[in-house]
């Protein structure tokens, strides 16, 4: 096992003082660089986990935050505020943007070999840096099947994978064709992987909080869209070059 070093890092972006989790792997080279968003409640240890994962694999890796530093596990407060803010591309692009230059920034990491991932809001804020033209080797989303404003899917300059459960009530069937038509409609190299039986957030361990409706944990599913991710970072940024 390779040593992987971490550390917190502060950056401000929508009002607010974000912490991020930077995961850097063994040695002193640059590296390709990963952005992994998180789900709505926001950053936990499950994605300073997988960033720390990818650092493992070579990539230096950031798990950014969306609220500030805060874990929302009160559903009603999450949605008040993951709600207007997915209603909104520009903010999420301020918020993507703003973990962007703080990985880019980083000397460990190449500026010119980044992809970004993300879970629900967190892959929502990835699929809009995409949208805004940003220059990425793959975008991925779990959850976070939103489309955007019209036309502007052509910005995107990379692979789109997408994941979601078959039985997630919150990215039903008509929102995944819409997300798929827009990427086809724009000629982007996208795929969809819908992981049958499985509920929202179904790549994430349970909280120690009740899950809202809908939303449950998968492990089988869990490890195979990990799996997934680490292909699409293998074929679009290897880490050997």
């Amino acid at each position: 096992m390779t040593t992987v070093t971490t550390r917190a890092v502060q950056y401000p972006a929508d009002n607010l003082t974000m912490i991020g989790h930077l995961a850097l792997p063994a040695g002193t080279d640059r590296r390709p660089a990963v952005l992994i968003g998180p789900e709505g409640m926001g950053p936990s240890h499950v994605e300073r986990h997988r960033a720390e994962a990818l650092a493992e694999l070579g990539y230096v890796a950031l798990a950014f935050d969306i609220h500030g530093g805060r874990y929302l596990e009160d559903p009603e407060e999450m949605l008040a505020r993951c709600m207007p803010l997915l209603a909104d591309p520009d903010r999420m692009r301020g918020i993507g943007h703003a973990a962007l230059n703080v990985l880019r920034a980083e000397p460990r990491a190449d500026p010119d070999r980044i992809a970004a991932l993300g879970y629900g809001t967190g892959g929502a804020v990835a699929v809009e840096l995409g949208r805004d033209g940003v220059d990425l080797r793959a975008i991925g989303t779990v959850n976070g099947l939103t489309t955007g404003r019209p036309g502007e899917a052509a910005r995107i300059r990379c692979p789109v994978w997408a994941g979601v459960g078959s039985q997630d009530p919150i990215m039903p069937p008509a929102q995944r064709e819409e997300f798929t038509a827009e990427m086809q409609a724009a000629g982007v190299d996208w795929r969809l992987v819908v992981y049958g039986g499985a509920l929202h957030a179904f790549h994430h361990p349970p909280v120690d909080h009740p899950a809202p409706p809908g939303v449950g944990y998968h492990p089988r599913h869990a490890q195979r869209a990990w799996r997934d991710i680490v292909a699409l970072l293998d074929e679009c940024l290897p880490v050997a070059q």
